[in-house]
């Protein structure tokens, strides 16, 4: 039996531009972490061989020393590595790779596979045909030579390829490479292990995409995992299990409070959610000046036990009762500012401004009077 490990579009050098520096130096930090935990998955399931479709790097012009940690990364899985460039860090005439090997930074146990052609690896029991991209983008199949290439009946037949398998992915990735949607059968493979694709997902039997092993976008693709694959010998059924890799879960939300009990659910969502998750949460609805002050320590509380929470509520409305007023000792002019900054939520260019003044005004008061404030 033979068994290894499927993983893909590790991304090294991702920038995250979007999120505040600390919070994006982790997020980059994290895909170095991704791949120190499959080289100890690696090591568990005593695999005979990781299989990575591409994408290593997110970029052609990254540092030495990012290039230096990236294989640093692997050292605790001693067996073979094999490597294809995907399209982020294609194989170039001056590429992320040929620097890789002028600074020495490859270790020997890394078969990096720059050409497509049959590679007999005697030791894992298997041939390995590779698709690798040498540009950025082609609209040629480059794993059709798969079809006609001889390999040793003995040996299972694990090709490794990059690109959009035609007509089956959701929604458009990040490069066009074709790959024919019958290739595994075509080719006479007993594993055809894809990458380009960040979601985990089934193609036919023999064909799989694993993922990036750290979730880096709001979508629900099952990103995050590695696939341990088995396969007893040359022709038999691939046995392919997911394995969680990521540290960070991403949520993007969008909740409306209209009633007390929707802010109710939505304290409890946010304390439920696994630690160190990555948030973007957008709220409209209204709210009164109690509701307001509990979401606001909830969401400082949820700032600290996460990654990162990006909260837009530009949508959200400040609607002090008459019951709030009162306890502010809101009468006289201070009640005239409240009903002007209540007035001018309902134009949208002025919204945001006037219910954070509002709910500025409000803390005021209540420091002023903390016996009195809304319960």
């Amino acid at each position: 039996m033979a068994r290894f490990l499927h993983t893909a579009d590790w991304q090294i050098g991702r920038q995250y531009a979007r999120f505040e520096a600390e919070d994006a130096a982790a997020l980059t930090e994290a895909r170095f972490t991704a791949v120190e935990r499959l080289a100890r998955l690696a090591v568990e399931e005593r695999v005979d061989a990781v299989l990575v479709a591409g994408d290593i790097f997110d970029a052609q012009t990254l540092a030495d020393r990012t290039l230096h940690r990236t294989f640093q990364a692997l050292a605790a899985f001693e067996g073979p590595w094999i490597m294809l460039p995907g399209n982020h860090d294609a194989a170039l005439a001056e590429s992320v790779w040929s620097r890789a090997e002028r600074i020495g930074a490859i270790p020997n146990n890394v078969r990096l596979l720059l050409t497509p052609e049959v590679h007999l690896m005697e030791e894992i029991g298997a041939a390995i045909l590779p698709a690798p991209l040498t540009q950025r983008q082609t609209h040629q199949d480059l794993s059709a030579w798969f079809d006609s290439a001889d390999t040793p009946e003995r040996l299972l037949r694990i090709g490794l390829a990059h690109g959009s398998v035609e007509g089956q992915l959701p929604d458009a990735i990040d490069s066009p490479n074709p790959i024919a949607a019958d290739r595994a059968a075509s080719a006479r493979l007993d594993y055809l292990a894809m990458g380009d694709w960040h979601g985990l997902k089934q193609i036919d039997q023999r064909t799989w995409y694993s993922g990036t092993p750290e979730q880096e976008r709001f979508k629900d693709n099952g990103a995050g995992h590695a696939l341990l694959v088995e396969i007893d010998g040359p022709g038999a059924s691939p046995s392919v299990e997911a394995r969680p890799i990521g540290q960070h879960l991403w949520h993007q939300w969008r909740r409306t409070l209209a009633v007390a009990s929707d802010l109710d659910k939505l304290l409890v969502e946010l304390e439920t959610l696994p630690v160190m998750s990555v948030i973007d949460l957008t709220l409209d609805g209204q709210l009164d000046l109690a509701g307001q002050q509990c979401l606001e320590q909830a969401l400082g509380m949820a700032a600290g036990r996460h990654r990162s929470l990006q909260v837009n509520s530009a949508g959200l409305v400040l609607a002090p009762t008459v019951d709030d007023i009162a306890t502010l000792h809101a009468d006289g002019y201070v009640g005239n500012v409240i009903n002007e900054l209540q007035l001018r939520q309902e134009r949208e260019a002025e919204r945001e401004a006037a219910r954070e003044a509002l709910a500025i005004l409000a803390r005021l008061l209540h420091d002023h009077h903390p016996q009195e404030g809304p319960k």
